[in-house]
């Protein structure tokens, strides 16, 4: 389901304004990193309770905006990646380890597996998508055996009540979740390029778009009215901000602070060199996991 966001109706004595906006995938990152550490339920977990922050390239962003830090190498922050064409994986360490938060302080050296054993309905698990759908369903690719971290994480936080935060640009939207699930497993593909997957559908999560970030940090309705492009905007958002005129530049003034956000690049080591060097076949590139 989407993060609930209240916009205030605009003020017929107030002009009204609207921007068009193309947000690259970096961009679009940034954004959602800063709404998530913004929306109401984080900051309260943020002061009282414990917040895991998943492994993930927009949780790096998010990291970053928790302790405004850089991050160098944000894709080494995931285990999976798709980059050059493929599904491939990263098994190094993260760079940022910076990962489970207690009463707005960082936990050194902690295990999140078991941190996540003392979870009740104030604690907050941030994890980013693969993929999102219009009726709010983000899905999450696992190539692990038990499930990837979406495995560990969800048994837990659902029967508790815990609040399991997804930031997902509308770069990721697909028509159906559950449909696109049915085609997917880990032994469902003959041929593949890259690591097979599962696309886990994740009910019940509370999902933050590029339309809820603007909501949560500026107040404004933002709209979905295009995506793609060439030469660096592939993935790109393409969003048209609309109220009230102070509203609007307020947005757009958050805009102008996000653009030019550097592309992420690879991470240092990566599990597949190619998926031809497998001949595309699907089980052999899962192998090379070792049934991790």
């Amino acid at each position: 389901m989407f993060y609930e966001i209240d916009i205030p109706e605009p003020k017929t004595n107030l002009k009204q304004i609207s921007a068009l906006v193309i947000l690259n995938p970096a961009e679009s990152r940034r954004l959602l990193a800063k709404a998530v550490v913004a929306c109401s339920v984080v900051q309260h977990a943020w002061e009282n309770s414990t917040i895991i922050i998943g492994r993930g390239i927009t949780n790096a962003f998010v990291t970053e905006e928790f302790f405004d830090i850089t991050i160098e190498s944000k894709a080494a922050q995931t285990i999976g990646i798709v980059a050059g064409g493929i599904l491939n994986g990263h098994l190094g360490p993260p760079p940022s380890t910076w990962h489970v938060i207690r009463k707005g302080k960082v936990v050194e050296d902690a295990d999140s597996n078991v941190e996540i054993l003392e979870f009740g309905p104030e604690d907050v698990v941030i994890k980013g998508a693969n993929a999102i759908d219009p009726q709010g369903t983000p899905g999450i690719y696992a190539a692990g055996m038990k499930g990837g971290t979406i495995g560990m994480v969800w048994p837990i936080v659902t029967p508790r009540g815990s609040h399991l935060i997804i930031p997902v640009s509308l770069e990721k939207l697909v028509p159906c979740v559950l449909t696109a699930a049915k085609q997917t497993g880990l032994f469902h593909f003959t041929y593949s390029t890259g690591i097979p997957v599962k696309l886990i559908p994740v009910p019940l999560a509370t999902v933050i778009t590029e339309v809820e970030a603007f909501a949560i940090l500026a107040g404004a309705k933002a709209y979905h009215i295009g995506s793609g492009g060439v030469a660096g905007s592939e993935g790109s958002v393409h969003l048209s901000l609309a109220g009230d005129e102070e509203i609007v530049e307020k947005a757009f003034e958050l805009v102008k602070s996000i653009k030019g956000e550097p592309p992420v690049g690879l991470p240092e080591s990566l599990v597949l060199a190619s998926a031809e060097e497998y001949n595309y076949d699907a089980s052999a590139q899962l192998a090379v996991l070792g049934g991790y």
